[in-house]
């Protein structure tokens, strides 16, 4: 079956970016001049995936205005004269179908996947955390889809991580299958450098298949009253084989502050227009 739906989970409070994040949605925090969210869609329509689930939370209605037409803005844009940012702001409307689907209660990651079930249907789907941008070509999505259509099966995206990174995500336990492919054996959520089967981190990019949902139904809670979708992967285990893809690319993780001017740095210097302005600040800068 083909991918032809994604889910973005965009509930959170964005705790790792207060005081900011109280008032102002996490996933349109923006590097350079797009908001995190963005950068998700795009990868998602390098997939050839043009329905887009995103789960939301109260507060969030920055995200469904964000993608909403807005008549003022473009009449104001038109007696300006300024068709290139009027066209550009039409195409956020319209460069996919978009549904809003709000989560009631921030239950974890794997509950905010189950939400998108409805969306979703009985069909294999695409699921992206929104803190991270991935700058690959094609696509991290689109390199996730080739690999499901190849397997016919769960595929997750994977990373090398170091000892700190295994306090931070999940990490699995690998059969290495091909250069890049590897069959999940087992996973642990944040389990720590001496109980980290692997340096393979799971990194925020799934495609499932639609039994994942009765698989998150199955999962407990974890300490915390969330369930993760790490448990829920395991679950699924016992069911069909998950394989994950070594990515090849760039991820930026911009729900950390460091990874975030990270990600605004060296996408502004891939930018012809900020290229050589911003390599003479750093120059001053490291001589300064």
């Amino acid at each position: 079956m083909s991918v032809r739906k994604a889910v973005i989970p965009a509930a959170g409070f964005g705790t790792r970016f207060l005081p900011v994040t109280k008032a102002h949605p996490k996933e349109m925090l923006n590097v350079i001049d797009k908001p995190l969210i963005h950068y998700c869609v795009e990868e998602i329509l390098g997939a050839g995936i043009r329905k887009i689930g995103i789960v939301t939370s109260r507060g969030k209605s920055a995200l469904e205005d964000y993608f909403a037409r807005s008549p003022e803005l473009e009449e104001f844009l038109r007696a300006k004269g300024k068709l290139d940012l009027l066209e550009e702001v039409r195409w956020i409307a319209d460069m996919a179908e978009f549904h809003f689907i709000r989560q009631p209660e921030a239950l974890g990651l794997g509950h905010a996947i189950l939400m998108g079930e409805t969306f979703v249907g009985n069909e294999p789907f695409a699921a992206l955390t929104p803190d991270d941008i991935y700058d690959c070509r094609p696509s991290c999505t689109k390199q996730l889809v080739d690999c499901f259509s190849e397997r016919g099966a769960t595929v997750i995206v994977l990373g090398r991580i170091d000892a700190e990174g295994t306090k931070k995500y999940g990490v699995i336990k690998p059969k290495q299958v091909s250069d890049r492919v590897f069959q999940v054996l087992d996973l642990a959520e944040k389990p720590g450098p001496e109980r980290a089967f692997s340096d393979l981190g799971v990194l925020g990019r799934y495609v499932f298949t639609p039994r994942i949902f009765d698989a998150i139904k199955r999962t407990p809670p974890d300490a915390r009253g969330e369930i993760q979708i790490t448990d829920a992967i395991r679950v699924l285990l016992d069911e069909e084989p998950v394989y994950g893809l070594l990515f090849d690319g760039r991820r930026y993780d911009c729900g950390d502050k460091w990874g975030f001017l990270e990600a605004t740095v060296e996408l502004a210097l891939k930018r012809p227009e900020f290229k050589d302005d911003l390599k003479a600040l750093i120059d001053r800068l490291s001589r300064g």
